[in-house]
């Protein structure tokens, strides 16, 4: 499920957020790249668990695409803080390289997408598989929405992921109570999905770099936007007495990078993320994965010889990091103003609110940072 967003995003609200992005103003205008949701929003009342209510769901993004033969989607990671889960990392950080599509759920979630994927790839490279000795170590992350979710009663299940990666499209993505972000909450507003991209000149070439983020961290206090401390003021309807959350980024770029490259671009995850004010708390998964478009080649082509990879030099570097930091920064506002209040589970009877965007812009506007 893809398309635009029912309210309006930051840029849209005249929120003054730097930099020129790319035409959908997404992950997905990093070429090749696609976004998927299947969200589950079935019942009303008191938990019970097993039956729901059910907000959840599971996002997927595919870096290149449904191409075939497969190819090696060369990629870093990075960890802020580790109270949390995406699989296939060890190997990237070895190798530097995954196959697989990317899927972000719930934390009880993450055995099923798991199995989803790894069920459409040998689905969809069925060649490769049925002739080689092929495995697949697929990177599935999670963010905690047992408020909100029957996180429990394990709704997920593999086909929603397939489902998730059957429906993904490039162009405008959906962002808030969708896909794995339908049950999180940010900052104690309700959280979710969201995105943004920027374009980076490097060289004679324009390049993008996009972000996507599920959005389920910090606290009301912490809560900034371009330096200011908005939560200060929004103090209604607060939810927390401690973090309980995490946040997932994947950042896709098409320029050239090599593996230690990307993970350098990943570290820069933890900046984008602190300037929305939290600290990285002790029970928040911050994990980060970015990868690259670019060095496209087979999978066969790449196991059986030497090989050649095309890469800009460190010394640009530069306004890649501020690119990233900006575009997360931006996605993660955009998650919470695309979000709906939905009614809490645990404790039952209170709402989760979404952000006011009136209340905000007034609030930005007193100190300067409306365009």
């Amino acid at each position: 499920m893809t398309g635009t967003s029912r309210k309006p995003r930051a840029r849209e609200l005249g929120i003054a957020f730097e930099g020129e992005t790319g035409a959908d103003n997404a992950i997905t205008d990093v070429r090749e790249v696609e976004v998927g949701y299947a969200t589950i929003l079935e019942g009303e009342g008191p938990l019970v668990q097993g039956r729901g209510p059910i907000r959840t769901g599971v996002t997927a993004i595919l870096p290149r695409g449904r191409k075939r033969p497969m190819r090696p989607v060369w990629a870093g990671f990075h960890s802020l803080n580790g109270n949390g889960e995406m699989t296939g990392t060890h190997w990237i950080r070895q190798a530097g390289y995954f196959y697989s599509p990317i899927c972000i759920t719930n934390t009880h979630g993450v055995g099923a997408a798991h199995e989803g994927v790894t069920r459409w790839m040998i689905d969809h490279y069925a060649e490769e598989y049925d002739r080689q000795h092929v495995w697949t170590l697929p990177v599935v992350a999670e963010t905690y929405d047992g408020v909100l979710n029957d996180i429990n009663g394990m709704h997920v299940r593999p086909e929603h992921a397939r489902q998730a990666i059957e429906q993904a499209t490039s162009g405008p993505v959906a962002e808030g109570n969708v896909g794995g972000g339908a049950g999180m909450i940010a900052y104690e507003f309700k959280g979710g999905s969201g995105t943004a991209s920027q374009i980076v000149r490097l060289g004679g070439a324009s390049y993008a770099v996009g972000v996507l983020v599920q959005a389920n961290h910090g606290m009301r206090d912490w809560f900034t936007v371009l330096g200011v401390p908005v939560g200060r003021e929004l103090v209604a309807d607060r939810m927390l007495n401690r973090e309980q959350g995490s946040i997932i980024v994947i950042i896709a770029t098409d320029i050239p990078m090599l593996p230690h490259q990307l993970e350098r671009v990943a570290q820069r995850a933890s900046i984008g993320v602190g300037r929305g004010g939290t600290p990285g708390g002790n029970n928040s998964g911050d994990l980060f994965l970015a990868f690259s478009t670019a060095n496209s080649i087979t999978r066969d082509e790449f196991m059986s010889g030497p090989r050649q990879m095309t890469a800009l030099p460190d010394e640009w570097f530069d306004p890649i990091y501020l690119a990233a930091v900006r575009a997360i920064e931006e996605a993660i506002l955009n998650a919470m103003l695309a979000a709906e209040d939905m009614a809490t589970l645990k404790p039952p009877g209170r709402i989760c609110r979404a952000i006011d965007p009136a209340a905000l812009t007034s609030i930005l506007s007193r100190h300067g940072r409306m365009a």
